[in-house]
């Protein structure tokens, strides 16, 4: 086969692997009323989806509508013969350090599904929204999941080896707050024996498997029996970790109980927005959050929960159909192992007459760095010439072609620089080598780099011996089928980041690409330069480049997110103004908006607050009636000062911050039975956030160990 035809031939592989992967990863099947009583039907969820939401009005923690909301939960469940009781109670949550304190009073619903003894297996999912959206995503699909799940478990009236219950929090949103007050329960607490929260960052897209418990080895066994389609990867635990996010999940896994964690996450530009409504919510990812699950409970209730208990595995699903998996213990001792092999395999490859050792051992690299390189310049470009810091917002496709044409073209020049196997042993060498890395410092990303490699190892190991070792017939099908496997793994990588992230995070989609087409390297290797090819993928990635400069960064289906926020204060001696509009954006405000309502950045936009930069402009007074704090109290120890504070808000308070500097040295907050102390390694500035109506007149205990005047 000639050059150019494989060039193209492999072009179109690639094309239609990262489509299969698109396909594989997107949520096709539904199901309707009429299904069987026992099966998780879309269609039923939705219905109920309706009934809960109402209005579809925001319904944040405390606020009229979030009641209106418990209210119609409750009779959900009454319907359908469950009982359900409320458990209010007032808690204070500072899970992520002390910069932000969040309190307030939040009533739960807890509901007996399927009755028993011992400790219960808890579906979980919250009911309160953000204020400026309805949350039909985030995460009433979740409520509406468990009420189907709830459902169709009674249909099934299995014997169960333990009790269900559904547990309905308040407060996610705020502060993890309804979670928190459970777990602060000592009987309620004492009931749990694992959990399966269902939660959303979107509106579509694949239900992801994207968090466990500790110790996740058979948890991840029992998903993988008990579920149609596989959507997971440990990577996704391993990322998570590092993130500044968490759902109620977070505080049960702190406290030991074995977990699962679901959401779906892509269409992300309508999450906690106006935008997160029924009908932009994809009955498709309805169906696959249910059947994750219904599956998972049904495979719980026939699982003791001491087989449960066991090592960490590292694992990656692949198209949805398959879950390889390994302990994570094995993961360096098997990336090793293949390393090994690969170099063997290496040795015994019949050297070429051509070729220099050391081009070749650079051109994973060159690809690489070119791969990113390219990320970074096309992006400075399209930036620069809208003016925008995420220009492919709303119509990401011109730039994605950019970069797969860009990224193909750079995989057909350094294909120039190597022979067959020079090409084959330094991708797979390099690819083993960086699983050994991996394994030994982030285990969760091990599979992206082993597993492939692992396949490679055999094959190449079976044909380098072969007629005509890897440039022979058999050696070119080993290369190919390598290949295919390394394409399969990192792109569907790709399409993952950029549902999660965009193209905003460009690296998220020319590193996976690097590493998959290094792989492809070996097959393009040829005595033709390819250079009518590489002009016209230049010239594609040309064309998308030039057409992503000149297409908006926003539409009407997906517009630019701003907060404006009316700010009002008393005289204080620092602060600029006593009325304002305030205008929070991750970008500069259009201009349009600017230059109509006059808006200027400001470095401290919040005082007082401590909230950093934003827009302002200058408001006439709306006549509301400012909080006040009064010192009830000061006492002092031989190290320490309390003091006493009372909050005041007006009737239509919603909640009250309280900013602490971080001159005072906090080292405590009692409020309302809450005592929250500070770690010591504690140094910063505290805001306290009160968020339920009652907290407008509050009485809050501070142990400082500094200066108090601030």
């Amino acid at each position: 086969m000639s050059g150019a035809w494989r060039v193209w031939i492999l072009a179109l592989v690639a094309v239609g692997v990262w489509w299969l992967c698109g396909y594989a990863s997107t949520p096709h099947k539904t199901v309707d009323a009429s299904a069987p009583a026992t099966a998780f039907s879309s269609a039923r969820a939705d219905d109920t989806l309706g009934r809960v939401l109402g209005p579809e009005k925001p319904h944040p923690v405390s606020s009229a509508e979030n009641a209106a909301v418990r209210g119609r939960i409750l009779k959900e469940f009454a319907a359908l013969g469950v009982p359900a009781r409320t458990y209010q109670a007032f808690t204070c949550n500072a899970w992520r350090g002390f910069g932000y304190v969040a309190c307030a009073t939040v009533i739960d619903i807890v509901a007996e599904v399927v009755p028993g003894q011992g400790k219960a297996i808890v579906m979980m999912a919250h009911y309160d929204s953000v204020p400026a959206g309805p949350g039909a995503s985030d995460d009433e699909s979740g409520v509406a999941t468990v009420l189907e799940t709830t459902r169709a478990l009674k249909a099934a009236n299995a014997k169960s080896l333990h009790p269900v219950i559904a547990l309905i929090t308040d407060g996610e949103e705020a502060g993890l707050l309804g979670a928190n007050a459970f777990l602060q329960n000592a009987a309620l607490k004492a009931r749990v024996g694992a959990v399966v929260n269902v939660e959303a960052r979107g509106t579509k897209g694949p239900s992801l498997l994207f968090q466990t418990s500790p110790g996740d080895g058979r948890l991840i066994d029992l998903y993988a029996a008990h579920v149609p389609t596989l959507a997971t990867s440990s990577l996704y635990a391993e990322i998570y970790k590092y993130l500044p996010n968490d759902t109620d999940l977070t505080l049960f896994i702190r406290d030991g109980f074995p977990s699962f964690n679901f959401a779906f996450a892509d269409n992300v530009r309508y999450y906690h927005s106006p935008f997160d409504l029924r009908r932009n919510l994809d009955p498709a990812t309805l169906q696959m959050h249910g059947d994750n699950l219904l599956g998972v409970v049904s495979g719980l209730e026939q699982t003791d929960y001491a087989a449960l208990k066991g090592g960490n595995d590292v694992y990656m699903s692949v198209l949805g159909v398959a879950l390889p998996r390994i302990a994570s213990s094995w993961a360096l001792p098997l990336a090793i192992a293949v390393f090994i092999v690969l170099l063997v395999a290496t040795l015994l490859a019949p050297a070429e007459a051509e070729g220099s050792t050391w081009l070749a051992a650079l051109m994973p690299l060159a690809l690489l760095f070119g791969a990113i390189a390219l990320g970074f310049g096309f992006a400075i470009i399209v930036r620069l010439i809208t003016g925008m810091p995420d220009p492919t917002y709303a119509y990401p496709a011109p730039m994605r072609i950019a970069l797969a044409a860009g990224v193909w073209t750079i995989t057909m020049l350094v294909s120039r620089m190597v022979t067959v196997r020079g090409a084959a042993a330094s991708a797979w060498l390099w690819m083993s080598g960086l699983g050994i890395v991996v394994a030994a410092t982030l285990p969760g990303l091990s599979p992206y780099f082993v597993f492939p490699s692992l396949i490679a190892a055999v094959l190449l190991l079976a044909t380098a011996r072969a007629p005509g070792g890897w440039t022979g017939t058999w050696g070119q099908i080993a290369l190919f089928v390598s290949a295919l496997g390394a394409m399969i793994v990192w792109i569907a990588l790709i399409g993952s980041g950029e549902t999660l992230m965009g193209l905003q995070l460009h690296p998220l989609f020319t590193i996976p690409a690097a590493f998959a087409m290094m792989t492809v390297v070996p097959l393009l290797v040829s005595r033709e330069k390819h250079s009518i090819s590489v002009f016209i993928f230049d010239a594609i990635a040309l064309v998308g480049l030039i057409v992503a400069c000149f297409m908006p960064a926003y539409s009407k289906e997906s517009p630019r997110r701003i907060d404006l926020i009316y700010f009002q204060n008393d005289n204080g001696s620092h602060w600029i103004a006593n009325t304002a509009w305030k205008a929070k954006s991750a970008e500069p405000l259009p201009e349009a908006l600017q230059n109509a309502g006059g808006f200027k950045l400001d470095n401290d936009a919040y005082p007082g607050l401590g909230m950093g930069d934003g827009y302002t402009v200058s408001a006439s007074a709306q006549g509301f009636t400012l909080p006040t704090a009064t010192v009830v109290k000061t006492e002092k120890s031989s190290a320490v000062r309390f003091v006493t504070l009372t909050l005041h808000g007006s009737a239509n308070t919603d909640g009250m911050t309280l900013y602490i500097p971080k001159a005072a040295k906090l080292r405590g907050i009692d409020l309302r039975g809450q005592h929250l102390v500070v770690p010591p390694d504690w140094s910063g500035a505290t805001r306290l956030l009160c968020v339920s109506r009652d907290c407008r007149d509050e009485t809050v205990k501070l142990t400082l160990a500094g200066d108090t005047s601030g």
